[in-house]
C-alpha cells in the first residue's frame, strides 16, 4: 500500500467526526431569488433559519429580518451574578507598602 493512501476505516472515522462536529450548526438564509451575499445586504429581508442534522440542512424557523435571525442564531449567554461580598480577600493586620495608612484618630488610641 502506498504512503499516500489511508485505510478506509480511518477515512470513515474522520468523516464521521467532521459530520458530528457540525451537527446542530445553524445558518440564516435570506428568502431572495438573488444569489446569497453577505448577511448585511438587505437586512429587512425575511430569512429561513436552518440547522444541520448531519446529512442535510433542515428548516427550523422563519424570521422577518436580520435582527431577529441574530437573536435566534446567537442567543444571549447566561451571566454569572456577582456576590455582594468583595471578590478579593480583606487586608491583614499591619502597615504594608500597599495598605491604607491608619488615620490620626486610630494612632492616638
Amino acid at each position: 500500500m502506498d504512503d499516500e493512501q489511508e485505510p478506509l476505516e480511518d477515512w470513515a472515522r474522520r468523516r464521521e467526526e467532521r459530520r458530528h462536529a457540525l451537527k446542530g450548526k445553524r445558518q440564516a438564509v435570506p428568502l431572495t431569488e438573488d444569489p446569497h451575499r453577505g448577511q448585511h445586504v438587505d437586512p429587512d429581508t425575511p430569512r429561513v433559519i436552518q440547522e444541520w442534522n448531519g446529512t442535510e440542512w433542515e428548516t427550523v424557523a422563519l424570521v422577518s429580518n436580520l435582527a431577529e435571525a441574530k437573536t435566534v442564531l446567537y442567543p444571549p449567554q447566561p451571566t454569572e451574578e456577582k456576590t455582594t461580598e468583595w471578590d478579593h480577600p480583606a487586608l491583614g493586620k499591619g502597615r504594608g507598602r500597599h495598605r491604607k495608612p491608619t488615620s490620626a484618630e486610630d494612632r492616638e488610641k
